[in-house]
């Protein structure tokens, strides 16, 4: 029974009378200005009660007094029995009579009230309120009561860091320094497609204690540069370096200025580095330029300064390096004995900067060097002792955030979170550093630039446009190798009995009739003709053929060069003679006739031997 059923209860709420009992832990009905009652058990919810009491969702929002500074507080919670479920009914109707909180749901803004506590599972259960006779009162131990209590306060403590995080994120937001992309990516980088990120390092002496490093009056040129390529399905990464003093060519390069004007910039033969900074030139122009030397567009550019080095090695507390030989440099002002080193801050630039103590004291070697203290750096990101230190994460999320420069489409701390995310499923063993293959510049009397080497350098560049492992991710490699198996493997026609028509798909133009002569002249197979231009664009060559002619497939495919993964069993058609002919359908992979169009499947041996993979620790020398 309540107050209001006893004929005391006069203008009080009966869901005021339900008040903590300290030294039980349980609720009881207490009545103002009347003498103490005997304890009774708290409402409880039915086993078969999916939410508050008496089966409710949740508690009810008291309109009373209080509410703007005080929180909600759950019910008391168990069990309740017949004359209990009664009770509760009978005061949630006189409550809602008048707006108020049903009993069982303490009103906010009550200050005797505290939260409840709830009955363990392997306690007995209480005798339901309105039951004869008094059980004996069993006081919570302190340890108990301190519980209670701390569980209260972390209450307090995670609303107060759910709205301290967004503050957080917001201060991040601000630290975020972003700059146009003028059109030169691909729109941003997405989830479901292998991902290209160009990062930069300039010389531009930015921020404090950077007086003394780099070129005096440097705008900030391009003076390391990596492009990252993540594969799609995250397992393997390629870091392809760009030697700073690569002669290219530098296109003319559209460019939003700082003041919100748009120019391009005349395009130039010249060092790569002078891609950014020279002539007011903009981290789009060297994603353009890389775009033209390469043939692969990047999604998004990052461009760091001396300041990163030092406060990315800072917040992780430190970068261990390894040397083969005894260090001392008067331009870097690096001077470390042989052996291990963790170093951080400027000795961490000054390591990163140094060229005249490796190999040829030259711009290649150094780059070597700053490959194996990526590797040392990513190893230390991924560590337990990073990913478990809060204070190092949050050291690590302002440094990013001050340090970087980001292009337009990575412009707030969401997007940086997302492209982390895929960055993080990477298996640091499987990231493979590689430099572009170069030689020196033969113009040169004295060789101080380098240039491309065709030999080797477009054979890296279809691999990471094609998305394969310089690691050799076996996954990849048994698709590959399937799909070879299954569509080239069994006998092959003679070349004679080949009968296909060609069509132009993607390929330069005439080259669906400079295929079918150099068939007809050169390859033997007589029974092709020219079908003209296809519907659509492909990106790469397709041969189509019905199950009758996986014969004639065989042998085309292997005149042509073309992989299994290009062989597509389906139907055939009728060419201009009314006979059954496959279809073969050049695409923007087509280099000319005699050229293979089989992408190389895995890397070179002499490009795997100037490979390194960050998950190896690598002394420099």
């Amino acid at each position: 029974m309540d107050a209001q059923s006893r004929g005391r209860g006069g203008d009080i709420d009966p869901a005021d009378q339900w008040v903590l009992n300290p030294d039980t832990g349980d609720y009881e009905l207490r009545l103002n200005h009347s003498a103490p009652q005997r304890p009774v058990p708290s409402p409880r919810r039915s086993r078969s009660s999916g939410g508050g009491p008496g089966g409710a969702a949740g508690p009810a929002k008291s309109t009373g007094s209080g509410s703007d500074s005080a929180t909600d507080t759950d019910a008391p919670r168990g069990r309740t029995g017949a004359s209990g479920r009664t009770a509760e009914r009978a005061a949630g109707r006189k409550a809602s009579e008048r707006g108020t909180p049903e009993r069982g749901t303490p009103e906010r803004g009550t200050p005797e009230r505290e939260g409840p506590s709830r009955r363990r599972r392997d306690a007995p259960e209480e005798p339901a309120a309105g039951r004869r006779g008094r059980r004996p009162v069993k006081k919570k131990s302190k340890a108990k009561k301190a519980l209670l209590w701390t569980g209260g306060t972390m209450a307090f403590v995670v609303l107060a860091t759910a709205v301290g995080g967004y503050l957080y994120l917001e201060h991040l937001n601000n630290n975020i320094n972003s700059v146009p992309d003028d059109g030169a990516s691909t729109g941003g980088f997405q989830k479901d497609k292998a991902i290209n990120i160009l990062l930069i390092g300039t010389d531009k002496r930015t921020g404090s204690g950077n007086e003394g490093y780099g070129d005096a009056g440097s705008a900030g040129h391009a003076d390391t540069t990596l492009l990252l390529h993540v594969s799609k399905d995250r397992t393997n990464a390629t870091a392809l370096s760009i030697p700073r003093d690569l002669i290219v060519d530098i296109p003319d390069c559209p460019t939003t200025m700082e003041d919100g004007t748009e120019k391009t910039i005349p395009g130039s033969r010249g060092r790569f580095n002078t891609s950014l900074g020279q002539n007011e030139r903009t981290p789009s122009c060297t994603m353009r330029t890389v775009t033209q030397l390469t043939g692969i567009t990047p999604d998004n550019f990052m461009v760091a300064d001396f300041n990163a080095v030092k406060t990315l090695t800072t917040a992780v507390g430190g970068v261990d390096v390894c040397l083969a030989q005894d260090v001392n440099d008067k331009d870097s002002k690096l001077n470390l004995p042989k052996g291990t080193h963790t170093i951080e801050g400027e000795q961490a630039l000054a390591f990163v900067r140094t060229r005249h103590a490796w190999g040829n004291q030259g711009d290649l070697d150094r780059i070597k060097v700053q490959q194996q203290f990526l590797g040392a750096l990513m190893r230390q990101l991924k560590s337990s002792d990073t990913l478990t230190s809060p204070t190092k994460m949050v050291k690590l999320a302002e440094a990013g955030t001050e340090a970087l420069t980001v292009d337009s489409q990575l412009d707030s701390i969401n997007k940086l979170k997302d492209l982390g995310l895929e960055l993080g499923k990477l298996n640091i063993k499987n990231l493979a550093f590689i430099t572009l293959p170069v030689k020196d510049n033969p113009a040169e009397t004295v060789k101080a630039t380098v240039v491309v080497d065709e030999a080797q350098a477009p054979e890296i560049f279809e691999l990471i446009k094609n998305d394969v492992s310089f690691t050799e991710v076996k996954q990849q490699e048994k698709r590959e190798k399937a799909a070879v198996a299954a569509r080239l493997k069994g006998t092959k026609a003679p070349a004679s009995d080949v009968r296909v028509q060609v069509l132009n798909g993607g390929g330069p133009s005439g080259s669906a009739q400079e295929t079918v002569s150099w068939l007809q002249l050169t390859e033997g197979v007589g029974k092709s003709e020219n079908a003209g231009n296809a519907d659509e664009t492909l990106k790469k060559t397709t041969l189509e053929y019905a199950p009758d002619q996986a014969a004639q497939a065989r042998r085309l495919a292997d005149i042509m060069g073309l992989s299994g993964s290009g062989m597509k069993p389906g139907e055939s058609v009728t060419n201009s003679q009314g006979l059954p002919t496959m279809t073969l359908t050049l695409g923007e992979d087509f280099k000319g006739a005699g050229v293979s169009l089989t992408p190389p499947s895995k890397a070179s041996d002499d490009i795997k031997k100037s490979t390194s993979t960050a998950d190896k620790v690598e002394c420099a020398q």
